[in-house]
This record gives C-alpha cells, sequence and structure tokens, in this order.
C-alpha cells in the first residue's frame, strides 16, 4: 500500500499543470518596452506564449497627439506583425488585447520613444494672414569707401556768368564810345585853331 502512493504521488508531480499552460501572455516584442530608437523601424513585432487567434485579436500604434501609427496585422504562429508609419518624434504606445484559448482576455501596452522623426518643411507652411514677410526691409545702402564727402551730397549746378559777361561788354562798349566822341571832338577843336591861325588878318 505505501508503495503505491509513492508511485501515485510521483506521476503527479511528473505531469504539467495543462490549465496553466492554456493562459497566453506577452513574451517579447520589437522594439523592446522602454526602447529608444533612432531609426523607425517598418513595422512592430509582438511575440506570445501561444498562438494568438486573429478573430480576436486587435493590435493598435498611436503616437504624439493621439496620431494613428499602424495597420492591419500579419499572424505567423506566436509572432504579431503590425506595419509602422512614423509621424513624428515622440512617445509610441502598442496596445494589444486577445483572448486566450481558456477564454481569459489578455490586454497590456508596449512603449517605446522614437528620438527622430520627419520635421514639417516651415517653407510649406502657410503664413497667417496679415502677418508680415519675414524681412520686409532690405539692408541699407552701404556708401562705396572711395565716394567722398563730396560725392555723397547733390552737387548744385554752377551760377551763370552770362549777365556778368553781357554787363561787361555793355561797359567796354560805353567807354569806347565815349572815347571816340572826345577824340572826335578833340579833332574839331584842333581843326578851328589851325584855320583861324591861317586866315589873314
Amino acid at each position: 500500500m505505501p508503495v503505491v502512493l509513492g508511485v501515485a504521488l510521483g506521476v503527479s508531480f511528473l505531469v504539467p499543470a495543462t490549465p496553466a499552460a492554456a493562459h497566453n501572455e506577452l513574451t517579447g516584442s520589437n522594439p523592446r518596452d522602454g526602447a529608444r530608437v533612432a531609426t523607425a523601424p517598418a513595422r512592430v513585432e509582438l511575440r506570445f506564449l501561444a498562438k494568438p487567434s486573429p478573430a480576436t485579436t486587435k493590435i493598435t500604434i498611436t503616437g504624439p497627439d493621439n496620431v494613428v501609427a499602424g495597420g492591419p496585422p500579419a499572424f505567423d504562429g506566436s509572432r504579431v506583425r503590425v506595419p509602422f508609419k512614423p509621424a513624428a518624434a515622440g512617445l509610441y504606445i502598442v496596445g494589444y488585447q486577445l483572448a486566450s484559448s481558456d477564454g481569459h482576455p489578455v490586454k497590456g501596452e508596449v512603449r517605446f520613444t522614437l528620438t527622430t522623426g520627419t520635421a514639417a518643411d516651415p517653407s510649406a507652411l502657410p503664413s497667417a494672414p496679415g502677418s508680415p514677410p519675414a524681412n520686409p526691409v532690405g539692408p541699407p545702402p552701404v556708401a562705396s569707401p572711395s565716394a567722398g564727402p563730396e560725392s555723397a551730397a547733390p552737387s548744385s549746378p554752377p551760377a551763370s556768368t552770362t549777365p556778368v559777361a553781357a554787363e561787361q561788354s555793355d561797359s567796354s562798349g560805353r567807354w569806347w564810345l565815349w572815347a571816340l566822341g572826345a577824340l572826335a571832338l578833340l579833332v574839331a577843336l584842333t581843326t578851328a585853331v589851325l584855320l583861324r591861325r591861317r586866315q589873314p588878318r
């Protein structure tokens, strides 16, 4: 009797517990939970203890500002791969929900941080209405080093000398007239004196 009980106990220890094996759970991921990656992967992979059912498995990927960054999952045995569509650098959350073969629901999430992303092009962004341009006023003109103070100021036109020349010419003409008149008068007086001296007395 004691021998039969010992054999029965030994067999019970060797037989695995089947209900525990029926409970599914996450065993790993790529990227791993809490990872920081500089290059965005083409897809996110989740690995489970047992093969998940496509009918009861739901996987979502959300990025910064709750932007959806995933696509339809692809099942390969106990692995599930989801296309990854990064939007910008930041925290991404991979949420999964599935049912085990024993009917127990399994839920969880994997978080990783993308350190680099696609930045928006400033030139492609529309400017706000009424906003001034980036550089409305150009740089002030730079004076040439060779230009002196005289070239900077506008040169005034030279004063006309025509009236002065006319006045000078008029004065010269009048002086000659007076000289000729005086000379003619002197000649007339001289002629008159000579004629009077030649007349007989």
